[in-house]
C-alpha cells in the first residue's frame, strides 16, 4: 500500500525545486524525488509538479511514496579493509576506505559503515533515523578516514551534542594544487548548493557559516601537504574552500583539480584523508585521540609528488 504524505509548504523551502526540497524532507536522493515527480506522484493544491518546478509559500503539498515494505532490505554486508581503531562499550571508531557510505541511503547500493559493524557482529546505537542509527557524523563516499559510531543511547545524545558544540577535534590532511599563501590560514565562507550544478557546493553569500583552518606541512614543486582542522562539518567543506582559494584538492575533479595531474598520480579521487579524532569519551569523560595513516592509493600519490 503507497504511503501518502499530504502537509503545508514548510517556510524554509518556498522557492526550492521539487526534487530539491523533497530530498531534503524526507530523506530521498534527488534521483528518487525527480522520478516521483516525473511519475506525478507529487502534488501542490492538487496539481502535478515536475522536479524542477518550485514550491509556493502556503501551498499544499501531496506526496505519493511507493510501498516500503514490499521488498525486505538487504542484508548487511562485510565492509573489506574497514579498520577498527577502538572499540568498547560505548563508541566504536572506524577507519573508513574510501568508496564506502556512512549509513544507508535511497538510491545508495554500496557498501556502508553501519552495514560493515552489522555484519561483523556490532550492536549499535538505536537512536537516530533507522538506516542511520548509532550515527553522529559522516564522511563522504569519496574520503577516507575516521569515524565514530555511538554504541550506547548516552553516547549518541552526548556525542550529537559535542558535535553540534564544536568540542570534537577533527583533523584531515589534504593534498592541494599548487602553493597556498599564506602557508598557514582560515577560510571562513558560508557554503550552499552551488548556484548551476545541483551536485556541487559552493561559496554563497546565503549559505550556512563554515570554518576551516590549515596549515602547511610540506611544499613540494607542484603541490602541498596541508594539516586541516575543521571548526564546522558542512558537506564538501574542505573541498569547497580549497577549489575556493583556487587550490583544489589533488584528484578533485568535481571541485576544478587537473585531470593530467591526476592521472599522472593514479588518483581515481580528491587527496583527503581524515586523520585525527578526538572527543571527550561519553563514558569516561576522559579525552580520547585516535589517529589514522595513509591509505595505499593516497600515499602512492604522494609518494609521486615527493619525487619531482
Amino acid at each position: 500500500m503507497a504511503d501518502v504524505r499530504s502537509l503545508p509548504v514548510p517556510d524554509g523551502l518556498a522557492g526550492e525545486r521539487v526534487d530539491a526540497a523533497l530530498a531534503r524532507m524526507l530523506g530521498l536522493s534527488r534521483t528518487k524525488a525527480a522520478e516521483l515527480a516525473a511519475d506525478g506522484q507529487v502534488l501542490l493544491d492538487g496539481r502535478e509538479l515536475g522536479k524542477s518546478d518550485r514550491l509556493v509559500a502556503g501551498g499544499w503539498l501531496e506526496v505519493t511514496l511507493p510501498d516500503l515494505t514490499a521488498a525486505p532490505p538487504a542484508p548487511p554486508e562485510p565492509v573489506p579493509g574497514m579498520a577498527i581503531r577502538l572499540d568498547d562499550d560505548d563508541v566504536v571508531v572506524v577507519d573508513k576506505p574510501v568508496g564506502v557510505a556512512a549509513h544507508p541511503s535511497p538510491g545508495w547500493t554500496g557498501p556502508t559503515v553501519i552495514g560493515g559493524l552489522a555484519a561483523a557482529g556490532y550492536r549499535i546505537s538505536t537512536s537516530g533515523a533507522a538506516e542511520r542509527q548509532g550515527v553522529v557524523h559522516r564522511l563522504d563516499v569519496g574520503t577516507s578516514g575516521l569515524m565514530v559510531v555511538a554504541k550506547s543511547e548516552r553516547a549518541y545524545t552526548r556525542l550529537k551534542r559535542a558535535f553540534k558544540e564544536r568540542t570534537v577535534e577533527k583533523v584531515y590532511h589534504a593534498v592541494v594544487q599548487g602553493h597556498p599563501d599564506p602557508t598557514t590560514g582560515t577560510v571562513d565562507a558560508p557554503i550552499g548548493r552551488h548556484p548551476q550544478h545541483d551536485y556541487k557546493w559552493a561559496v554563497v553569500a546565503e549559505g550556512r557559516p563554515s570554518v576551516t583552518h590549515y596549515e602547511t606541512l610540506e611544499a613540494m614543486r607542484s603541490a602541498t601537504l596541508l594539516e586541516i582542522h575543521l571548526e564546522t562539518g558542512r558537506t564538501h567543506q574542505i573541498r569547497v574552500h580549497m577549489a575556493a582559494l583556487r587550490h583544489p584538492c589533488a584528484g578533485d575533479l568535481t571541485y576544478g583539480a587537473d585531470p593530467v595531474l591526476a592521472g599522472r598520480l593514479g588518483l581515481q579521487r580528491q587527496w583527503l584523508h581524515a586523520m585525527r579524532l578526538g572527543f571527550t569519551h561519553p563514558g569516561t569523560d576522559s579525552w580520547v585521540e585516535v589517529s589514522s595513516t595513509y591509505p595505499a592509493d593516497l600515499q602512492h600519490a604522494l609518494d609521486g609528488l615527493r619525487d619531482g
